[in-house]
C-alpha cells in the first residue's frame, strides 16, 4: 500500500511538468498524454527500484524518450501532401507555443528528443546521452542539427551560438 501512495504523491506533484515535456516530445497534446500514461505505467511497475523523486523524474523522461523512439521506428510517419503551402507563420519576435510545437514536430524524433531534453528539461549532454543510449558527441550533433533546422524554419530569431566559419547550413 505504501508503494501506491508514494507513487500517487509523485504523480500528483510532478504530473504537470512531465506532461509538458511529453507534449513537446510527442508533438500534440493527445499523443503527449498517451506517451506519459504509458511511461507512468512502466514507472509504477519499476517503482520499488526508484529511490528518490529526482530519480523518478529521470526514469519517466527516459522511458518517454525510449517509447517515442521505439514507436517512431514501428509507425510510418511520412509526409502527407497538401494542395497549397501555408504562409510563413513567424512575422514578429513573439513566437507562440503552437509555433514552437509545430517546429519541434517537424524535426526528426531523435533531434526533437535531444532539443527538448537539453533546453526544456535542462539536462546535460551526458545525461541526454545516457537517456538516448548514445555517445555525448551524438547528442551534440543532434542538438546542432535540430537548432539549424529551427533557424531555417524562422523559429529561432536570435542565434544562441556564433556561426562557425566555413560551415554551410
Amino acid at each position: 500500500m505504501a508503494r501506491a501512495q508514494d507513487f500517487e504523491g509523485f504523480v500528483q506533484s510532478r504530473y504537470a511538468a512531465l506532461a509538458r515535456t511529453a507534449v513537446l516530445l510527442a508533438g500534440t497534446r493527445a499523443d503527449g498524454e498517451d506517451l506519459l500514461q504509458e511511461a507512468l505505467i512502466r514507472t509504477y511497475l519499476a517503482w520499488p527500484k526508484v529511490r528518490e523523486s529526482a530519480a523518478a523524474d529521470a526514469y519517466v523522461r527516459t522511458t518517454m524518450v525510449r517509447l517515442l523512439l521505439r514507436d517512431r521506428k514501428r509507425r510510418w510517419s511520412g509526409e502527407i501532401p497538401h494542395g497549397e503551402l501555408p504562409e510563413a507563420a513567424v512575422t514578429s519576435d513573439l513566437v507562440t507555443a503552437p509555433a514552437i510545437r509545430a517546429a519541434l514536430q517537424s524535426l526528426p524524433t531523435d533531434q526533437r528528443a535531444a532539443i527538448v531534453l537539453r533546453f526544456y528539461a535542462e539536462q546535460t549532454e551526458a545525461q541526454i546521452a545516457d537517456t538516448l543510449g548514445c555517445a555525448p558527441g551524438t547528442v551534440k550533433s543532434r542538438v546542432s542539427r535540430g537548432l539549424d533546422a529551427l533557424r531555417r524554419s524562422g523559429l529561432l530569431l536570435d542565434d544562441p551560438q556564433p556561426a562557425t566559419p566555413g560551415r554551410t547550413p
